[in-house]
């Protein structure tokens, strides 16, 4: 599976990416914030996005929301 992390601070990052690759999946890209996750989401296509909730510039709330009219990914909201 293809998974876009996007969390405003590295060591969650760190810890989902790790987590994740160790059950056989793939982590396409990481952001630090929502506008980010639009463009990262165009660009690499998920299969599923991890996102934070409270981010800077675009909360994961609305980015989620964004998203979900543009891709087909679901959207998990940490």
């Amino acid at each position: 599976m293809r998974v876009l992390i996007v969390d405003d601070e590295s060591l969650i990052r760190m810890d989902l990416r790790d987590i994740i690759e160790s059950c056989g999946h793939e982590v396409v890209a990481e952001g630090t914030n929502g506008v980010e996750a639009l463009a990262l989401c165009k660009k690499h296509k998920p299969d599923i996005i991890l996102m934070d909730v409270k981010m800077p510039e675009l909360d994961g709330i609305e980015a989620a929301r964004q998203i979900g009219f543009h891709h087909e990914a679901p959207v998990v909201l940490l």
